[in-house]
């Protein structure tokens, strides 16, 4: 069989996390002229981003948007259902989802045949582990340089990713960006923000039910779900992680709005696969989801507390409610 026509593309929007970065690196390194534009899950449910998707708009790791002319995901609550994609293919849109444990993973797979991806050999593996919950509970205590990496990309600082996606498709590989002097410095920061953020996870996260709830809203601080649920260990199963701001805009990057992520424990044998947290992410906010062991949502009215009791009722109940179908494959 030979290689998949690759679709027409003069724009890459871009999730802006490591899976969204290497995803529009490696698309750009196909066709260098590519605009490069990072954002994240809501602003793209909410129509925030309409007017800058169109048909010559390559989507990667972000939810589905019918004006765009090409979209790469792997997310169980982003596939198009089958009305969507039989629309969308009918003006000439190209869908490409599949449950690789990476985004980037199902973009080098697609443009490795078109041209030379070998600087991207290296990081496809820990983006991949990353991005499925694959990182080990050893690779998380070390906080390599690829683990601090990961946590210096964030919408808030696209010029950056910017400049990263542009070396990486010039031909750099991970190794030689890490020892970018404005890589290197953002690295020894989040070396000193590890412990801080750790101690804050700790004061803050309570466990109920085998569900760690960690209360960040309004510190300032944000959290990935490997920090709660290392900390937690075998007494959770799952963590939810409150963040943002009581008097947050989802317009504004720097203050973004009251938000919820859920994580399954990756750390614990079965801690994966076993329920279906994007039920969670979806049951009040119609632009939440994500993967069945990651996954997110902003806090819905009439607030906080009301969405965390429904929450706590249906975690309360996770075997009838959220247990996955094992005759089902897993998405």
């Amino acid at each position: 069989m030979g290689a998949k026509e690759i679709p027409l593309f003069t724009k890459i929007v871009a999730d802006s996390d490591f899976d969204g970065l290497i995803g529009a690196a490696i698309l750009k390194a196909y066709n260098s002229t590519a605009k490069v534009r990072f954002s994240h899950a809501a602003l793209v449910r909410n129509g925030n981003m309409d007017t800058e998707i169109d048909a010559s708009t390559v989507i990667v790791d972000l939810p589905f948007h019918q004006n765009c002319g090409w979209y790469l995901d792997h997310h169980q609550t982003n596939k198009p259902t089958k009305q969507e994609s039989l629309e969308f293919e009918k003006k000439g849109g190209v869908t490409d989802w599949q449950a690789t444990p990476s985004a980037a993973r199902l973009v080098y797979d697609l443009i490795n045949t078109h041209c030379d991806l070998s600087n991207f050999v290296d990081v496809m593996p820990f983006v991949d582990a990353l991005d499925s919950g694959g990182i080990t509970i050893e690779q998380f205590r070390e906080d390599g340089e690829l683990m601090r990496f990961s946590r210096t990309l964030k919408v808030t600082e696209s010029d950056y990713m910017k400049q990263i996606v542009n070396q990486l498709s010039q031909g750099k590989t991970i190794s030689e960006i890490l020892q970018l002097p404005e890589v290197k410095s953002r690295l020894s920061v989040q070396q000193q923000q590890r412990s801080a953020i750790e101690k804050v996870v700790e004061s803050n996260t309570v466990i109920i039910d085998r569900l760690a709830i960690c209360h960040l809203q309004d510190t300032g601080h944000f959290s990935n779900g490997y920090l709660v649920t290392a900390w937690a260990g075998d007494r959770a199963d799952a963590c939810c992680i409150i963040h943002g701001y009581s008097d947050g805009n989802i317009n504004d990057a720097n203050r973004p709005p009251l938000s919820a992520s859920f994580y399954a424990n990756s750390f614990i044998k079965g801690g994966q696969g076993r329920y279906d947290l994007s039920r969670l992410a979806t049951k009040f906010d119609p632009s939440g989801g994500g993967h069945m062991n990651a996954c997110g949502c902003r806090i819905q009215d009439p607030g906080l507390d009301d969405n965390l009791a429904n929450w706590l009722e249906m975690w309360g109940d996770r075997d009838a409610v959220l247990a996955v179908n094992h005759n089902t494959a897993n998405m």
